[in-house]
């Protein structure tokens, strides 16, 4: 716990280097809702073949907001990869079958990160609504 805790505490302090810390945690706030957003739209929709698209659309909007929005969507995520890794090591006995899918949405998360459109993740079929 201690090591986790450094490691969020380092990575906070190189994020904000010559930003002030109000902006960047209001940045860091607003890219977790918009993470958070996505996700609940992608449990809404309740679409096959359409997590690519949420996880990429939630980096995206979380890296607009600034360098506080990019810090909390790569510790959200990154976060999110270890925690899929222990379900599918758990449910899966540490097959591959999940393991692919985990890697697909961190492909998306960094193309969403990075300022690329997510919609290119997006299913042809999936309702205008999302």
């Amino acid at each position: 716990m201690k090591l986790c805790t450094g490691i969020v505490f380092c990575s906070l302090v190189l994020g904000v280097s010559s930003e002030s810390w109000y902006s960047f945690f209001k940045e860091a706030i607003q890219g977790t809702a918009d993470l958070w957003r996505a996700y609940w739209d992608m449990r809404e929709a309740n679409h096959q073949n359409s997590e690519r698209y949420f996880h990429a659309r939630g980096n995206y909007d979380a890296a607009q907001r600034g360098p506080g929005g990019i810090w909390a969507a790569k510790v959200i995520s990154t976060a999110g990869k270890y925690f899929r890794g222990l379900l599918n090591q758990y449910y899966y006995g540490g097959g591959h079958r999940g393991w692919e899918n985990i890697q697909a949405n961190r492909k998306a998360e960094e193309w969403g990160r990075s300022g690329k459109d997510p919609k290119h993740f997006r299913p042809s079929d999936l309702p205008e609504k999302f």
